[in-house]
């Protein structure tokens, strides 16, 4: 896996300055556009977009440096209509426009071309197991926030703390009548941005998954969630540092290790966080959609 995306990686760089096809990069890395995209940002941190622009801009500063094109020249080749696109877009990253970066030959920030190895540790085993689940229906509180990568989330945070606990209560009730896996009150993320780009929006849930048509308080949104496979890991350690080292071992170790690949649909997470001696201790259950790579891509 991690030999064709680096594959994918040198495709970019071929057409940094022509029109970049995300369905051939995920050609070529054998995978879904979807899986791609996920995959590209939960190992390198920004969304597949950002990278490839920032890389543009990176490689037009150093053209702009050099002083033998006209700056509207190396605007268009890179994929900007004018020149004040181009000038907006290069401040954002470089801090300073394309015009005074001529004149004073002023140092420029640099996006990196990646390349993605697989470091391996074996200090721990990841626990996980692959369920086909029939159709589920996801009921609970939802709300429109932005996606956040580093640090709290703000928005899920003030959400959460203006759910009624009686509303809570009422879920649990439900996932104990319904049975079935996951269970208790859940974490949900549904509807990303497919270029998973950071501030964008997603419908973030606080419910309970119960079967399919399965009478649910008329007043709390509903999600259909269709049949199909997931990959489920548990993990547990201190708190927040277990979950969130949970994520990047299924993404960095996991994926690339198994032939599986992530399709879409929400992303439930369960987690109980206890006191212990040594501080919070959380115990995490991550149920991610995920389909079987088809052999030879």
């Amino acid at each position: 896996m991690l030999d064709r995306l680096n594959q994918a990686m040198d495709r970019i760089e071929e057409r940094l300055d022509q029109d970049l096809d995300v369905a051939e990069l995920a050609r070529i890395a054998a995978t879904s556009e979807y899986h791609l995209r996920r995959m590209f940002s939960a190992l390198a941190g920004i969304p597949l977009s950002e990278y490839v622009r920032r890389r543009r801009l990176t490689v037009a500063g150093a053209e702009v440096l050099a002083d033998r094109e006209p700056l509207l020249t190396i605007a268009v080749r890179y994929g900007y209509g004018s020149g004040e696109a181009f000038a907006r877009a290069f401040r954002a990253l470089h801090g300073i426009g394309p015009g005074e970066a001529r004149r004073t030959g002023a140092a420029l920030v640099s996006q990196p071309r990646l390349t993605f190895r697989l470091t391996v540790e074996g200090s721990s085993s990841m626990r996980y197991r692959v369920v086909d689940r029939p159709e589920f229906t996801v009921v609970g509180p939802r709300a429109r926030v932005p996606l956040v990568y580093s640090g709290p989330n703000a928005a899920i945070e003030e959400f959460v703390r203006g759910i009624d606990r009686g509303v809570l209560e009422e879920l649990e009730r439900l996932s104990d009548r319904t049975g079935g896996e996951p269970r208790g009150v859940l974490a949900v993320c549904d509807d990303l941005d497919p270029g998973r780009a950071e501030g964008s929006e997603l419908d973030y849930y606080q419910a309970v998954a119960v079967p399919a048509g399965t009478p649910a308080p008329e007043t709390l949104p509903t999600l259909e969630v269709p049949a199909g496979t997931w990959a489920v890991f548990t993990t547990s350690g201190p708190a927040p540092e277990a979950i969130q080292r949970l994520w990047a071992d299924v993404y960095t170790e996991w994926f690339p290790s198994n032939p599986y690949r992530t399709r879409p649909g929400p992303e439930l997470l369960r987690t109980r966080v206890s006191a212990s001696p040594d501080g919070p201790t959380a115990e995490a259950e991550l149920w991610l959609p995920v389909e079987r790579e088809q052999l030879g891509g």
